[in-house]
């Protein structure tokens, strides 16, 4: 049997915040907000894969009105949510993504990008797809308030 997972996360850039996109911190003047690390790319992974199996979303597992998620870093939460995917007997076979952003640029990053989420999941990394496009100067994204990102996995069971 095979399943879907789709999700989208979108975080605030803000100054005085590290940046963090698909488990690789980068260079940058500017940040995501949020209760945890705000990888926008590891949340969206994280969530396509628990919505794949109707498991819910981040916020039931990592409520952002805890402690104990306070600052998380975005790695520990995909790879928990990939462990609960396992444990339901199923297992990756491929994942698409779709990072939005303006100015920072993804293409010179893509592949550690792609190297760390497949080092995450310990996956291959040819099973991941990492793709980027900008809003044109138009939105919340167009005027450079925020990144999203976008994820569409498939699971499957043998």
């Amino acid at each position: 049997m095979i399943r879907i997972g789709h999700a989208w996360d979108t975080h605030k850039l803000v100054s005085n915040r590290d940046l963090f996109l698909g488990g690789i911190k980068v260079e940058s003047k500017v940040g995501l907000l949020g209760h945890s690390d705000a990888d926008v790319v590891l949340h969206a992974v994280a969530e396509s894969l628990l919505g794949s199996l109707a498991l819910g979303d981040l916020g039931v597992f990592y409520p952002d009105n805890s402690n104990k998620t306070l600052n998380m870093d975005s790695k520990i939460i995909l790879k928990e949510c990939y462990e609960r995917v396992l444990e339901k007997g199923y297992k990756l076979s491929n994942i698409d993504l779709t990072i939005y952003s303006e100015k920072i640029k993804i293409n010179p990053i893509r592949d550690d990008i792609r190297k760390s989420i497949a080092n995450i999941l310990n996956v291959s990394v040819d099973i991941i797809s990492v793709k980027a496009t900008t809003y044109e100067g138009m939105s919340f994204i167009g005027r450079e308030e925020a990144l999203a990102c976008e994820a569409v996995c498939l699971v499957y069971n043998d």
